[in-house]
């Protein structure tokens, strides 16, 4: 019998690339470390020189949206579009890309075309945008690879939105594509997909009580349940969870009822045919799919009214190709009542409506059907906030089209951070609150002279090297939010939070402010100055010499350039770069020192370089001395290493709130005190590989400079002038 007889194939089935692979499933406690290498070199096709930020320059954005316009109207047989139109379409597509986005965490959105890859690819709210990604790809293959998918993605909405008559207010080119999915995000600890929202929430009658950073109330759905909460129609509790998962997108209430109308406003939904026919989604279907997902028996080819998506199936408006006032006209020029749709699933449909008013079918243009609504969209009529926001977009037909048009452009822009980042001729000139602005740095001050000043200040180098991270520590690359630029931590709500040390900050900043207005420099400048200095004479103090690469060119942002309720999300309640966590919370401290680090952008390696120095540079918060163990508190040695890698020493528990005592094995002596955020650098098995390498005797240079190379990464993690 030969080696391909049964039970014999030579290939471990999953063995290599299943979840067996996964430590983590047979040790749930252990510490997995793959969302900081989840999109290395390796998993990325394009050249190890390719530079996107470079290449999406030479794109002939005109000649794009030409063709993504010219598309609009290009019907195919496999998969007809809704009155000869792909609008409808391609809106959903941008916005379901876009509508992933949640502030709690910056993660999520159209920033990275995350939605050609599981799970977004196969959630039911997604049905059928497997399809729309296909229309696209002849663009995208012509355009290559200065036209990514998160861009073109993005794209296809805005130019519906302006093909259908919208005054559109603008677009930005930029985003970069991933190659694979973002394991980093949790999207919650459902048993299912769609399972009851009561899963997801403290008090289901408390729509804020949703668990954060979550926003959606189902698992696989972006927004909210269409036929209302847990599938049960009643606007008025709907209107509740509406409001929440919009706020969790930085979305106020006008902002939310104008993406609501004008979303509703083009294409319809799809509900024909029975919903136990249709097969699964990309992620489950067949091979011989080709990467498709809800097949559907009864569909027709070349007959759009044939179609199944959500189940919900008509038109909002009487002319769905047409930006117009017609949603509004008909939600408060009829009452309502609940129907089923030929799927089953529950949506509203207007009592003796005219027949001037009815829908022409997808299809035939000789059958009419009635418009119908979703309980979100009855939300808009029953809530009395919503109500009245409602009723004045609806005497106002230009403030609707402007408000939607600038609520659009936030959607599908949110993640993608300044305007630095923005390419190509159809970016507004205004800048926007919510895009973080900073003002232009000075480059031309004296460095030295201000480091000069900085040494001589008679501040601390624990305080300098603290205050620096602190204002550094906050940037997201989920979202490109936050970092040094800006000098936000000088304003409200950052100066205030506990993290920050409020009392130390503003002994701090009352010394670096004056530097900094006498030398010329941004005030931001000099706070990462003077963590720099710090860091070189910590080196200096250690036995090296080298200088910590600094460029000049931040800014001061004021606080009428700071929206300090959005930047509330971005409050660290623990850091275990500098041993601390406000409050014990249900996950460990190494695993929200992990998510900061992801955040931050750091491998692995750089995670434990920077913990094991900032330690021995005596960072902690409020000098807590916890982890710091060294002799030499102050100077950038190996001693963090030395001690965790080193079996003289037994680590012992003290109390349930994970602190421990490192004691002398033979005399019993408590030499050092640690957290689990120290610990598990000699508990991990990476992570001790990674400290082994560091507490090798030939390796003190490597540290300083590796050290040197993450600490410059984290405070130009928001420098994206230097990044072009």
């Amino acid at each position: 019998m030969d080696a391909m007889s049964e039970g014999k194939c030579p290939v471990m089935h999953g063995g290599n690339t299943g979840i067996n692979n996964n430590p983590t499933r047979w040790w749930p406690q252990a510490l997995n470390l793959d969302i900081l290498h989840q999109h290395d070199a390796r998993s990325n096709p394009m050249d190890r020189d390719y530079n996107h930020r470079e290449a999406v320059k030479g794109l002939d954005f005109k000649a794009v949206w030409a063709d993504v316009n010219a598309l609009m109207t290009d019907s195919q047989d496999w998969w007809p579009a809704d009155w000869g139109h792909y609008g409808g379409l391609m809106i959903r597509l941008s916005w379901h890309a876009a509508g992933s986005y949640r502030l709690g965490d910056g993660r999520g959105g159209a920033g990275t075309g995350n939605i050609r890859f599981d799970p977004l690819n196969s959630w039911p709210d997604n049905a059928s945008l497997d399809k729309a990604r296909r229309l696209l790809w002849p663009v995208k293959k012509k355009y290559g690879n200065a036209l990514s998918w998160a861009d073109l993605i993005a794209l296809a909405g805005t130019v519906a939105y302006e093909n259908m008559g919208l005054k559109v207010f603008g677009f930005g080119f930029g985003r970069e594509d991933i190659w694979g999915p973002e394991i980093d995000i949790n999207w919650g600890n459902d048993t299912e997909i769609l399972a009851p929202t009561d899963q997801r929430v403290g008090d289901l009658d408390d729509a804020n009580s949703m668990y954060n950073p979550l926003a959606a109330s189902h698992m696989g759905l972006i927004y909210v349940n269409p036929e209302g909460v847990n599938g049960n129609p009643d606007p008025a509790e709907t209107a509740k969870y509406v409001r929440m998962t919009f706020a969790r997108m930085a979305m106020n209430d006008e902002e939310t009822a104008a993406l609501t109308v004008g979303g509703h406003t083009v294409g319809k939904t799809h509900g024909m045919g029975d919903a136990d026919k249709i097969g699964a989604g990309p992620g489950g279907a067949a091979l011989e799919d080709a990467g498709f997902g809800w097949s559907n028996p009864d569909f027709v080819e070349g007959k759009a009214n044939t179609a199944f998506t959500s189940g919900i199936e008509g038109a909002w408006t009487t002319n769905p190709l047409q930006w117009d006032n017609g949603y509004l006209e008909l939600l408060f020029g009829y009452e309502w009542e609940l129907k089923k749709s030929p799927a089953g699933a529950w949506q509203w449909e207007p009592i003796n409506i005219k027949d001037a008013d009815k829908v022409t079918d997808p299809t035939d243009p000789s059958v009419k059907h009635n418009p119908i609504m979703t309980d979100a969209d009855m939300a808009m009529k029953v809530d009395p906030i919503y109500r009245e926001i409602c009723e004045r977009f609806k005497a106002d037909p230009d403030y609707l089209a402007d408000t939607f048009a600038r609520a659009w452009f936030k959607l599908t822009h949110r993640d993608m951070g300044p305007k630095a980042n923005y390419q190509g001729p159809f970016v507004p000139d205004e800048e926007l609150v919510w895009q973080d602005p900073v003002p232009a740095g000075n480059t031309g001050y004296d460095v030295a002279a201000v480091k000069a000043k900085i040494a001589s200040s008679g501040l601390s180098a624990s305080d300098m090297i603290a205050t620096a991270w602190d204002s550094a520590r906050t940037f997201r690359g989920s979202d490109m939010r936050g970092g040094a630029n800006g000098a936000r931590i000088r304003l409200a709500p950052q100066k205030d939070w506990v993290a920050n040390e409020p009392d130390r900050l503003a002994r701090v900043l009352g010394v670096l402010e004056p530097i900094a207005a006498e030398t010329g420099a941004s005030v931001a400048d000099v706070i990462v100055l003077a963590g720099n200095v710090a860091v070189e004479q910590a080196i200096k103090a250690a036995g090296h010499d080298i200088e910590v690469p600094f460029a000049p060119g931040r800014g001061d942002a004021t606080d009428a350039q700071t929206d300090a309720d959005s930047f509330s999300v971005l409050e660290p309640y623990a850091d275990g770069f500098r041993n601390w966590q406000k409050e014990k919370f249900a996950v460990s401290p190494e695993e929200l020192m992990l998510d900061r680090a992801q955040l931050l952008g750091l491998t692995g390696a750089e995670m434990t370089v920077l913990v094991g120095g900032l330690r021995v540079l005596g960072a902690n918060f409020a000098g807590s001395k916890h982890g710091v163990f060294t002799e030499r508190e102050g100077q950038l040695t190996t001693d963090f290493f030395q001690t965790i890698t080193d079996m003289a020493y037994r680590w012992v528990p003290v109390d349930a709130d994970g602190t421990y005592e490192l004691r002398d094995r033979k005399t019993g002596a408590v030499k050092y005190t640690a957290t689990s955020a120290d610990l598990v650098f000699g508990s991990n098995s990476i992570l001790r590989a990674f400290s082994e390498v560091y507490a090798q005797d030939d390796n003190e240079a490597k540290f300083v400079r590796d050290f040197v190379a993450a600490w410059t990464k984290v405070m130009n993690a928001d420098r994206f002038d230097l990044k072009a």
